[in-house]
């Protein structure tokens, strides 16, 4: 496991014979993870077994009517039972990972939890994209070799991100790219037979889909996992240390929330809402705690009004762990839940209340009134720490009082030990939380302070005038709060932009393949006018002109002139071009979309996952009026159900159609939106 803590991101090297290390990649951290997830693995195919031999001792129990067998049969169960819960025990310890990616520093201070990135399988993109490219796009797919490879380079590379703000800005690259991917090459009609397989990063258990929504769900959440690792490992002695704390947790915190409320129907459990709910509350909960630290970190001054302030900021920590540790109690997150967590945050939450009583008690007791004393200023401190005074008390009559003063604030005392006793307690019902050496001396130092300061001021009498101190009223200078993952600022080229614009050449969209077009311009007249940005269309054509003449229509899209790739060229641009040839012969490709009203089994076919890969064959029955008429009539009519019955009677010549859903409709143009702006569109699909 300690393979996975070396602390730098190598720097980008220069390419050698031998490779080189992409930016924000540590393949070198790969060790340790991966050694942890082949033992998570292997006891999870046992959790499996195990749990299949308790399904069937069960059922074998509910039919058996034999005394003996059913006798026999709950001996074997006990010992399934026990088995599994060993299994169980087993996963547990290695999910928790409370002292991995802690810093190295030493420091009398508190674990934070991190979260494990979670692990996937090699996925090979060459031969499905190339057969899309030729099929989709009538382009060579062995033309775009070059970008699949730096395609799938990327995503090795970002199986071991390195843990800093390169690591960070790598795999929100890679969740970019898969947008413009997603775009250009998975139709919402059709699989395209690529298996993306990701581990479960409290379980183990694997998640293996063809939906591409598997794979930026769990890059997104590997990113979040990236910044409580980096949160984690930030060094909490120094002030800037603790602020990059706070910053990385509430980043977490808000690609988790993110994550969340984009893909609400995800197939693996660490990513379902009510996980990331709970993990979202823990990566606040730990901002949270940094912000006290970060106010401590000077010292705390034995002043009355350092102490409220302070008091009530130990407050707002205890509440907050107190409230994710009920969230962690409840069914279903309960069973997932790493124990080792939910007793942490259970030991925070005590912990914090204590010191939150102690600090109050303490300026309770050694601060009395003395002349010059602004006491209006303390009265109103003094009342604000409460939400109710205890019966007989008033906030002026308690501070004037040294008696009431003294009592109150051994009180708190009182309550603050109470504290300390039950965070000890749980920490020492946890194996894990026993084995982490500075957690427990951090507890044990702060009870033994509690305990010392209550014994200088005990009194005989103290049992006989009990006063129950009120909670301390949670209060910060910081409120913490998610950062949502800001994309727009990462400026990431699309690989595969030589298809050009993807406003027009995507996944979504049909056109027919390539017609090539000679005409000649006559006394300099071209016969049509362009319009429209990149790629440009022909505008106003002429009837009569030699480019009509050979094939062009209006609303064509030209794709090049003369080999010259024109999918990214300007009016201007393809105009000067045009007329650069003067009379001599020109060849113009162009392209025209398909109707969106037809059937799409009239125009163009796919192939289904359990098939042998074939390339489709595109229809070019756009001429043939009566048989477009008849189409429509059919596709209006036709529904998926009734699909089975009627697709014999259909003639096509594709390898195989795909039926219209719903009644046509006309194609409406629109700007195509950015690809990571669909997910809450398509997150219905997941």
């Amino acid at each position: 496991m300690t393979d996975a803590l070396l602390p730098a991101a190598p720097q980008p090297l220069e390419k050698e014979n031998d490779g080189y290390f992409r930016k924000g990649c540590n393949p070198l951290a790969q060790t340790g993870r991966s050694k942890l997830q082949n033992q998570r693995a292997a006891l999870n195919q046992q959790i499996l077994k195990a749990v299949r031999m308790r399904t069937g001792a069960e059922n074998l129990l509910k039919v058996a009517t034999n005394p003996k067998v059913r006798e026999q049969v709950r001996l074997e169960l006990s010992f399934v039972n026990s088995d599994l819960q060993m299994l169980k025990e087993e996963l547990e310890g290695l999910n928790i990972s409370v002292g991995v990616y802690q810093n190295t520093e030493e420091a009398f201070t508190i674990p934070l939890i991190p979260l494990g990135l979670k692990e996937t399988k090699d996925v090979d993109f060459s031969v499905v994209l190339k057969d899309f490219i030729l099929e989709h796009y009538s382009e060579d797919g062995y033309l775009y070799e070059d970008e699949i490879a730096d395609l799938m380079d990327l995503r090795q590379a970002c199986r071991t991100p390195s843990r800093d703000e390169a690591g960070v800005e790598l795999l929100m690259t890679y969740f970019i790219q898969l947008g413009f991917v997603e775009s250009r090459f998975f139709p919402p009609t059709r699989q395209m037979g690529l298996l993306f397989t990701w581990y479960d990063s409290l379980t183990g258990v694997p998640v293996s889909q063809q939906n591409l929504l598997l794979e930026k769900a769990s890059v997104l959440f590997n990113t979040g996992a990236l910044y409580t690792q980096i949160g984690t490992r930030c060094d909490r002695q120094t002030q800037a240390g603790l602020e990059s704390a706070i910053d990385a947790f509430q980043r977490a915190a808000g690609v988790l929330n993110y994550l969340k409320e984009t893909f609400t129907h995800t197939p693996s459990y660490d990513m379902s809402p009510a996980m990331l709910s709970v993990l979202v509350k823990m990566m606040l909960a730990q901002a949270q705690e940094s912000v006290f630290e970060k106010i401590s970190l000077p010292g705390i001054r034995n002043e009355f009004f350092m102490l409220v302030k302070v008091a009530q900021e130990a407050a707002k920590v205890g509440e907050v762990y107190q409230q994710l540790h009920a969230a962690m109690s409840q069914v279903p997150v309960k069973e997932n839940i790493p124990y080792s967590w939910a007793s942490l945050a259970c030991v925070k939450g005590h912990h914090y209340a204590a010191l939150a009583h102690y600090f109050t008690a303490i300026l309770l007791i050694d601060h009395q009134v003395k002349p010059g004393t602004d006491l209006d200023h303390q009265e109103k401190c003094l009342s604000q720490l409460y939400d109710y005074m205890p019966e007989g008390l008033t906030p002026l009559a308690t501070l004037k009082n040294d008696q009431q003063r003294r009592q109150l604030g051994k009180s708190h005392l009182r309550r603050a030990m109470t504290h300390h006793e039950e965070s000890v307690r749980e920490a020492s019902l946890c194996k894990k939380l026993r084995s982490i050496e500075v957690l427990q001396k951090v507890l044990c130092a702060a009870q033994e302070r509690s305990r010392l300061t209550y014994a200088q001021h005990q009194e005989d009498d103290d049992l006989l005038n009990l006063i129950d101190a009120p909670s301390v009223v949670a209060k910060t200078e910081q409120e913490v709060d998610i950062i949502l993952p800001q994309f727009s600022k990462l400026t990431v080229t699309d690989f595969f932009q030589k298809l050009g614009p993807l406003s027009v050449f995507s996944a979504n969209k049909r056109w027919t393949p390539p017609r090539s077009i000679h005409f000649t311009a006559e006394e300099g007249d071209l016969g049509f006018t362009l319009r429209g940005n990149a790629p440009v269309q022909v505008h106003f054509l002429d009837p009569y002109c030699s480019a009509s003449v050979a094939g062009a229509r209006e609303g064509d899209y030209i794709v090049s002139i003369q080999l010259v790739d024109c999918k990214w060229l300007t009016v201007s641009e393809v105009m000067k071009l045009l007329k650069s040839f003067g009379e001599d012969e020109i060849e113009m490709k162009v392209v025209s979309l398909l109707d969106s009203t037809s059937s799409m089994h009239n125009k163009s076919a796919t192939y289904s996952v359990g098939m042998q890969k074939t390339y489709s064959m595109i229809c070019l029955a756009i001429d043939d009026d009566d048989k477009t008429d008849k189409t429509k009539k059919i596709s209006k009519k036709l529904s998926f159900l009734s699909w089975g019955t009627n697709k014999n009677r259909q003639k096509s010549a594709s390898t195989l159609c795909l039926p219209s859903v719903g009644v046509a409709r006309p194609q409406v143009k629109k700007k195509l939106p950015s690809p990571f702006s669909l997910l809450n569109s398509d997150s219905s699909l997941y």
